[in-house]
């Protein structure tokens, strides 16, 4: 069942928007809301994704994946599922979405998915980080705006991690001074390039197969960074079909070195996910370490 609040709230939105028949027909769960519920509407305007919470478990989330959305749509060069409504109500925060009816990949699915992250990564912006913070899975991420990409991975992205971790004593003394021997070595190890519009979050989980057999990016974490940063990711938890790679360097070629470089890079989210889930990750985190 839907709150009755949010409920409320969407047959209001919807009168407001003129569209005085709305009802909602049935509705069904969807898989994967580890975070938030997540519910498939049949409505009489259609199949709708709705994703609520309490609206002080997390700050702003909504308004955040709203705007991340957003910004991916606007470059036109990949699928996302189109924003509808995002409110803030009393006791709940809901964000309701076009709902992407799945479908069966086409034959080179995961090259053109490639290509289209590469094309995605050509639009740039001036400085690393965004306008405003977001979150990554159910922490929040800090995209303070930094002329260079080093002091942006070292200070949001890594340190904040690690203070995460000391504070949780989640993180061996020698771990903590292998970090600091880290952040001395990053400038002559990251290559220089222009800030990329990032996904952010980008693992086999957060992009779906649309109705037309191409990709479709769910669940961003967006801000401008270095690109290698997104691939790396894809390389966690089973990785990318080798065409995805392929795809994207007929695109837009990475630097010599990049496969050296995923390791490093995969230090953010793997100290997210000891932050999240413990110590399971922990032996990744030091096998990268003492790899530099």
């Amino acid at each position: 069942m839907i709150p009755e609040e949010i409920q409320h709230s969407l047959t209001s939105w919807f009168w407001e928007n003129q569209r005085y028949n709305f009802q909602i027909l049935s509705l069904k769960s969807l898989g994967g809301g580890s975070i938030n519920n997540v519910l498939l509407l049949d409505t009489s305007m259609g199949k709708l994704c709705l994703k609520y919470n309490f609206s002080n478990a997390f700050p702003k989330m909504f308004e955040n994946e709203s705007d991340g959305l957003q910004l991916l749509q606007s470059t036109g060069e990949i699928r996302v599922p189109r924003v509808i409504a995002v409110q803030v109500l009393s006791k709940y925060a809901y964000l309701l979405l076009e709902y992407i009816v799945p479908g069966r990949p086409v034959n080179d699915f995961m090259a053109e998915f490639g290509r289209s992250m590469a094309r995605l990564h050509r639009h740039t912006e001036q400085h690393f980080g965004l306008s405003h913070d977001n979150y990554m899975g159910s922490l929040r991420q800090f995209n303070t705006i930094h002329s260079d990409w080093t002091s942006f991975f070292i200070q949001e992205r890594l340190q904040r991690q690690v203070r995460m971790a000391i504070q949780a004593e989640s993180l061996p003394s020698i771990a903590i001074r292998q970090f600091e021997k880290l952040y001395k070595l990053l400038e002559n190890l990251l290559p220089k390039e222009k800030p990329s519009l990032l996904h952010g979050d980008l693992w086999s989980g957060n992009y779906l197969t649309t109705e037309n057999g191409k990709a479709c990016l769910i669940d961003p974490a967006v801000y401008y960074g270095h690109r290698e940063i997104d691939i790396a990711m894809t390389t966690l938890f089973g990785g990318f079909d080798p065409c995805f790679y392929s795809g994207y360097q007929e695109i837009f070629a990475l630097e010599p070195g990049w496969k050296e470089r995923i390791d490093l890079y995969n230090l953010y989210p793997l100290l997210i996910h000891l932050n999240l889930f413990g110590s399971g990750y922990l032996d990744s985190i030091l096998g990268i370490l003492r790899k530099f």
